[in-house]
């Protein structure tokens, strides 16, 4: 089985975590201290902060910049949980803006006329969490700009995106805040972890002290905090991932480049899209086909392994369905719920591999019976 997802875990980060458990210092230590200096230094910001996952990463950063109960905040229905989830943990609204349908990611006109119907309610947004999903940067320079107009915080969820890049510029660096998971699929790893970078001295003060239980000396709690920190276990083998995320990318981008080249005649199949001036680091390679299911079960088949990456957008969630969510149309999140799948991409991957995964899907014929029924869902 040629897999979806596949750690690329080396002597390096073996040899990291032995150092850290000769030295006795295993929680938050100076290995965390290491990886946060080497994490901002890397995306371009002044301060980062380890935390244990990527979702507290998204709590905190909202909390460090001032979110509230009660407050709005405009987010993509097509994403993980976790990303609406972090917003009710503050005790705010999530309020879902549609997608655009070439990207998956926030839709700057739909974001747009979200905003403005918020202000002409008299509620308006505190802030918009926008999701570089799959690891294609939102359009930043239109969002940047529509949330200023409405005097909307930004935050950036960029936990499929480290080192893709906007014109250039590093995700994570437009907005007061951006956060990044370090979960075992993701480009680089810890196996549990996240990080909060932000450029805001006070939001970066605000956030180490809500992962540490609202604490502002040794034993003086101001107020109420969490415990979110990483471990020097964590932080030990981030910093041996992070010196190879740029090679792990550029592995990733040849096998993305490969399979357009080899699919980009398939009828009915679409393919990804980078745009000009953006820098997409493939977290999933993420085609759309009106049968999608069909082409997930026949690819199985073949030793295929793909993820149906989101089947459910978030607004019909059953948890966001009880909270009355289900009624609000939203589209583009749901055609692309309904069609996408997610190809094999990651770095361990042989060009054979990546042949094999294109030849399986130029093999697949639409209207097949399928031998065995069952699709990969990640």
């Amino acid at each position: 089985m040629i897999r979806l997802a596949q750690p690329q875990l080396g002597e390096e980060e073996i040899q990291a975590v032995q150092e850290v458990l000769r030295s006795g210092q295993v929680a938050a230590g100076p290995q965390v201290h290491r990886f946060e200096e080497a994490f901002a230094a890397y995306v371009g910001v002044r301060h980062a902060v380890a935390v244990a996952n990527g979702t507290v990463a998204l709590h905190a950063a909202l909390l460090g910049a001032g979110v509230q109960p009660g407050d709005r905040v405009v987010t993509t229905p097509f994403t993980f949980v976790a990303t609406a989830n972090a917003i009710l943990y503050c005790g705010a609204v999530p309020v879902f803006a549609d997608i655009d349908p070439d990207t998956y990611n926030l839709s700057p006109a739909a974001l747009t006329e979200t905003l403005a119907a918020l202000a002409k309610a008299g509620t308006p947004a505190k802030a918009v969490l926008l999701v570089h999903l799959f690891g294609l940067p939102c359009d930043m320079g239109a969002i940047a700009a529509v949330a200023a107009e409405h005097g909307a915080l930004l935050i950036e969820d960029c936990a499929q995106a480290h080192g893709a890049a906007y014109n250039g510029r590093r995700v994570g660096t437009f907005g007061v805040a951006g956060t990044f998971s370090f979960y075992a699929t993701k480009n680089m790893t810890t196996g549990e972890g996240g990080m909060v970078v932000t450029d805001s001295d006070e939001v970066a003060r605000r956030v180490r002290q809500l992962v540490n239980h609202g604490r502002v000396d040794r034993y003086e709690h101001a107020f109420l905090g969490y415990n979110y920190r990483m471990t020097d276990v964590a932080a030990a083998i981030g910093l041996a991932q992070l010196a190879k995320l740029d090679q792990f990318n550029l592995k990733r981008r040849a096998h993305a480049v490969r399979l357009s080249r080899q699919l980009s005649a398939v009828p009915g199949l679409v393919l990804p899209v980078e745009p000009e001036g953006y820098y997409h680091v493939y977290h999933q390679y993420t085609v759309r086909h009106p049968e999608r299911d069909a082409l997930a079960r026949w690819l199985r088949e073949q030793g295929v392994e793909t993820g149906v990456i989101y089947p459910i957008p978030l607004h019909q969630q059953p948890l966001y369905r009880e909270m009355g969510y289900g009624q609000q149309p939203l589209p583009h999140a749901e055609a692309a719920a309904r069609e996408v799948l997610s190809l094999p991409v990651h770095p361990g991957l042989s060009e054979q591999d990546v042949q094999a995964v294109a030849e399986a899907v130029r093999r697949f014929v639409p209207g097949r019976v399928p031998s065995r029924p069952g699709a990969s869902t990640v």
